[in-house]
């Protein structure tokens, strides 16, 4: 038995439908005994069919209904749904054409240039143009995300995002600090980024947060401190050149995701990647506070590991382990 969903008939209105167009016209208690249903979902049957015309009034028998042919309903409810269809179609391209003036009439209005380098300040102006920007990707995107852990809202904005350029064949090469492989949630969604075919490494340091879209246009913070405040959107060669040779360096010395365990491992002379950023940034005269944040990491992170480099050298001070560290060719 056929189903006549695709008609706009639920289970219990083709079973009046049936009934009514088998037998002779009865009442609302009748049927609803005959097929074991509601009085209330009869009458509630009764309505649809006589709306979708498949039921009319009886000549033979005044105040009771007729099925009318499937012959001549269900064509009469084809020839509506085609008149539907091309109303809906009629519709889509009067608001495709609405959208195509809307979207030229802002870009008329819109402030500033891409080549003048546009400054968007808030972060829904922020999110606003990446996802302007990811839409026509076409080729590449390259970006670099400091600061370790990255928030939720940053991962549940970015996601829609990534995956619809990694569904239109569109590679994407981010570096992440080595620190977010300790935070679970970054470290899934990197997992899930790779998984659909993005290429994710890591590094102990990075410079400032960008974007780079098809080696053209880069997106980077007014101020690398607070990227709250805002972003500059440029496709100055001047300005988006430098920004990707950077990128390439940072690339070329960052290790891929899936290597897990290269990231902690100890060179020929005993330090692992982090602890050698960790001793430039201190021996540097930079403070705890500040090497924790370059490093993507929590302040007593920084302390635990400079108490066992220290322990190591068996200095009992800084400046004693700068000089030992100096002298072991640590600091090189």
């Amino acid at each position: 038995m056929l189903s006549l969903e695709l008609l706009g008939l639920s289970t219990v209105q083709e079973a009046v439908y049936r009934s009514l167009l088998t037998g002779s016209p009865e009442g609302v208690e009748a049927l609803a005994a005959r097929l074991g249903v509601g009085e209330s979902q009869v009458r509630d049957a009764l309505d649809r069919l006589v709306d979708l015309e498949l039921l009319r009034p009886s000549r033979d028998t005044p105040g009771m209904l007729r099925a009318v042919s499937p012959e001549t309903g269900f064509e009469s409810i084809l020839r509506r749904q085609e008149a539907e269809l091309l109303r809906r179609q009629e519709e889509l391209l009067r608001s495709r054409e609405t959208v195509a003036r809307a979207v030229a009439a802002y870009a008329a209005e819109r402030p500033a240039a891409l080549d003048d380098a546009e400054r968007l300040i808030g972060l829904d102006a922020i999110q606003n143009r990446l996802e302007s920007l990811a839409r026509d990707l076409t080729e590449e995107c390259c970006s670099i995300e400091p600061g370790g852990a990255q928030s939720q809202a940053s991962l549940d904005a970015a996601r829609p995002l990534d995956e619809r350029a990694l569904a239109r064949g569109v590679a994407l090469r981010t570096i992440y600090q080595d620190s977010a492989r300790n935070d679970a949630a970054t470290f899934g969604y990197a997992r899930w980024h790779t998984e659909q075919g993005g290429q994710i490494r890591t590094c102990p340091e990075t410079p400032p947060r960008m974007l780079i879209f098809d080696r053209r246009i880069a997106v980077v913070p007014i101020d690398p401190a607070n990227t709250r405040l805002g972003a500059l959107c440029t496709a100055s060669p001047g300005i988006v050149a430098p920004l990707l040779a950077l990128f390439e360096q940072t690339w070329e010395m960052a290790v891929p995701l899936g290597a897990d365990h290269r990231a902690g491992t100890p060179a020929s002379d005993g330090l692992s990647p982090v602890e050698r950023s960790l001793l430039k940034l201190l021996a540097s005269g930079m403070t705890d506070e500040a090497a924790a944040k370059r490093l993507g990491v929590s302040l007593r992170t920084v302390r635990r590991q400079m108490a066992a480099l220290m322990e190591r050298l068996n200095a009992t001070s800084r400046f004693e382990a700068g000089l030992k560290a100096a002298k072991h060719g640590w600091l090189t």
